[in-house]
């Protein structure tokens, strides 16, 4: 569950500013992506599933509720006695720009069950199935979810684990690594600013064991690095879209959620991270999380951009 706070600025250390009201509204990591790949993927007849865990509590039921409104399948969502659901504090300011704190509560109960539950998820003949995974959950249950055979794998490392956990995942090959500035510089171990130190820390990620990497780098856009069945890379930039941020939360989110669906639908490395920025971009002129998430016709109002194979 997010708990949201706008302020006139975001506070340094030892400060406190005064708000405005606190907005609770449906979130986390693994809901958002689940709920941008179905305003996304929906209209193309895509079927969008998430696995997880709640607690037993308002919030757990009402994070439930908002899935299933959105047409996500929760039967796999678990509920956790004994433990709160995962909330996420954010502080908002007047530029978009926030600052996000996350208790994982019962997003830490995700184990051997829903590992199971996976394992037992059908796959579709001709087409791939995507699996997204958020480092909210335990690295075990991450490193295990890698090494299940037959799906194509995109591992958003957010919040990044510190280094030698990194690595193990790396070692695993996720097919797609997703990652900010802030999250490649603490798994390589250096700054990362810009799209230029972006496309490189992209390849570095590359050659650390990810089989394709993106970096984004907000308002400047992503960089990716890319490597064919052949074993030959490319790579690239995307610029990004230019629109006037409102609220910059769940534009991370928004973008891993349309890589996957873009990746579902067969679409390749550049025009599967263009149109994720794309709908990165349309999201953070709309205000809330998963309130503000596109569908393929906002996205085209707010970029021009239309998606590639998908209904409108």
């Amino acid at each position: 569950m997010d708990i949201a706070v706008a302020v006139p600025a975001l506070p340094g250390p030892g400060a406190t500013v005064l708000g405005g009201a606190a907005v609770f509204a449906p979130g986390g990591k693994g809901a958002n992506q689940a709920v941008a790949a179905a305003r996304l993927g929906g209209a193309a007849g895509m079927t969008i599933a998430m696995l997880g865990c709640v607690g037993d509590d308002e919030f757990g039921a009402a994070l439930r509720q908002a899935l299933r409104a959105e047409g996500v399948d929760d039967t796999g969502v678990r509920v956790a006695a004994g433990v709160p659901t995962g909330i996420a504090m954010i502080t908002v300011d007047q530029a978009g720009e926030n600052m996000i704190t996350v208790a994982p509560g019962a997003n830490r109960e995700t184990g051997a069950a829903e590992l199971d539950r996976l394992a037992q998820e059908p796959r579709l003949p001709g087409a791939p199935s995507v699996l997204v995974i958020s480092a909210e959950v335990p690295t075990a249950v991450i490193r295990a979810a890698l090494n299940q055979e037959g799906r194509l794998t995109v591992l958003n490392l957010a919040p990044a684990p510190p280094a030698p956990g990194a690595a193990a995942l790396l070692a695993a090959h996720p097919d797609w690594l997703v990652v900010n500035e802030s999250e490649a510089a603490a798994i390589l171990g250096r700054p990362v600013s810009g799209l230029t130190e972006a496309a490189t820390a992209a390849a570095d990620l590359v050659q650390a064991g990810a089989r394709n990497a993106v970096v984004t780098a907000g308002a400047a856009g992503s960089a990716y690095r890319a490597t064919t069945i052949e074993q030959n890379q490319s790579g690239g930039t995307v610029a990004a879209f230019p629109v006037t941020a409102v609220d910059t939360v769940g534009a991370g989110d928004t973008f891993v959620g349309a890589l996957a669906v873009a990746l579902a639908a067969g679409i390749g490395p550049a025009d599967a991270v263009t149109a994720a920025a794309a709908a990165a971009a349309t999201a953070v002129t709309r205000e809330g999380t998963q309130t503000g998430m596109p569908r393929p016709a906002d996205v085209h109002a707010a970029t021009g951009y239309r998606w590639p194979l998908l209904a409108p």
